[in-house]
């Protein structure tokens, strides 16, 4: 049986998750971002227990299934900019296309209607905040986070992270006290 969680967005999380059915005695297959496969078929009562458990920890339990979808759309651009080493070099509409089996246009098109926001500004927002910790980690230099992070050029990544922050990259990176925005607030 598949659940759906609202929240997820780390490694963390998934930790937590895990502990919390355990406690409830569930046993899971896969726990991924923003979602479960445990092995039983819990009944309505069992339910409210893994809803009431997991609101405890900070997450929600989803039902409604244009919220699941939602979700599962920012779990996998989180995924992406957030939990992979390898460079994205994929286009972001065919890659979530892929992941979801829907048609981007219908995925955009929800995703505005219910965020207020678009997807594209939701990816810009979640690579400007991993290029924010690249930055602060200084692993790597403008020009190979750029790679790494598929801009075009040093100047597009520039452009697109003055616009957001208001500051340069070299600007940020001096800035030692600028805090990062936590993903669940973005």
């Amino acid at each position: 049986m598949k659940l759906y969680i609202k929240y997820m967005v780390s490694a963390r999380c998934k930790m937590v998750v895990k502990e919390e059915l355990k406690k409830l005695g569930l046993h899971f297959i896969v726990v991924d971002l923003g979602e479960v496969d445990i092995m039983e078929n819990i009944s309505g009562e069992e339910r409210e227990q893994v809803k009431a458990a997991l609101l405890n920890v900070g997450f929600e339990l989803m039902d409604d299934k244009r919220a699941v979808l939602i979700e599962r759309i920012k779990n996998v651009i989180i995924e992406m900019v957030h939990h992979t080493d390898e460079p994205i070099k994929v286009n972001f509409s065919d890659y979530l296309s892929e992941k979801l089996n829907h048609d981007y246009t219908y995925l955009a098109n929800l995703f505005s209607e219910v965020q207020g926001t678009t997807i594209e500004q939701f990816v810009i927002s979640h690579k400007i905040e991993r290029i924010k910790e690249l930055i602060i980690y200084d692993e790597l230099n403008i020009t190979e986070i750029a790679w790494k992070m598929n801009y075009s050029s040093v100047a597009h990544l520039s452009n697109q992270f003055k616009k957001a922050t208001g500051l340069s990259p070299s600007h940020f990176k001096q800035l030692k006290d600028k805090r990062r925005n936590q993903l669940e607030d973005i």
